[in-house]
């Protein structure tokens, strides 16, 4: 079941915070950020140029020309822009001055992440959910925080953790809930090229680990489906 706040061997389940954030954080060098983002434009570059050289592309080609520049640029402010802590989305929480204490579920929340074994894409949905407490999110920030974690070579056990620690941290509860089914290219289009299968994760934090009841309401929400017009 994963990482949940109400296994820790604690009075108070947020002891223990720093120690739990260090066990899935995306590996990152001590110097990552010690060159500017152009630099690191211009040292992809010349690497994607040398790859396509390798290859035998003909890179004096109007349509080649540009690749290496364009590819670059993607995976630095694009693609993997969610490295950048600099990057990470404020997650400014509000009273809930409404005393809303029921569950909130934000579904279908399209994740575009890159698979950190084969640098290919990962295409699905998260579904994110909390229990009202005190303190409210915006809508919009669930939104923010999964693609910020999304944008960045992933796996996907790894980035549902980090949605739902990123969660539980702006709105002090434990009572957090993320799943997220998505298709890896590495497997739908090559090696096995099974291209009807999905990856489906879920993390459950707080009361949503200790009460099936809740569990399984947050699954049934993730099920209705969501009709616009006629």
């Amino acid at each position: 079941m994963g990482r949940t706040f109400a296994a820790m061997n604690s009075q108070d389940p947020f002891d223990d915070l720093d120690h739990h954030a260090s066990a899935f954080d995306t590996p990152m060098r001590a110097d990552a950020f010690e060159i500017s983002d152009e630099t690191k434009i211009q040292r992809i570059e010349a690497h994607v140029k040398g790859i396509l050289e390798t290859l035998g592309m003909d890179l004096t080609d109007d349509s080649l020309a540009g690749t290496p520049r364009r590819v670059a640029k993607m995976y630095v402010k694009e693609a993997f822009g969610g490295l950048n802590p600099e990057r990470k989305p404020a997650l400014g929480t509000f009273a809930n001055s409404y005393r809303y204490g029921e569950m909130l579920v934000e579904k279908n929340i399209v994740v575009y992440s890159t698979c950190e074994h084969h640098l290919l894409p990962i295409v699905g949905r998260a579904h994110v959910a909390y229990l009202s407490q005190d303190r409210v999110i915006g809508l919009s920030k669930m939104n923010r925080i999964v693609d910020f974690y999304a944008k960045r070579p992933q796996v996907q056990e790894r980035l549902t953790r980090q949605i739902t620690f990123a969660l539980q941290e702006a709105l002090g509860t434990p009572d957090v809930a993320v799943l997220i089914d998505a298709k890896h290219l590495c497997v739908n289009a090559r090696g096995i090229r099974d291209i009807d299968s999905s990856t489906v994760t879920a993390e459950y934090g707080g009361r949503f680990a200790t009460e099936e009841q809740l569990k399984q309401d947050f699954l049934s929400y993730v099920q209705l489906k969501t009709e616009f017009g006629d």
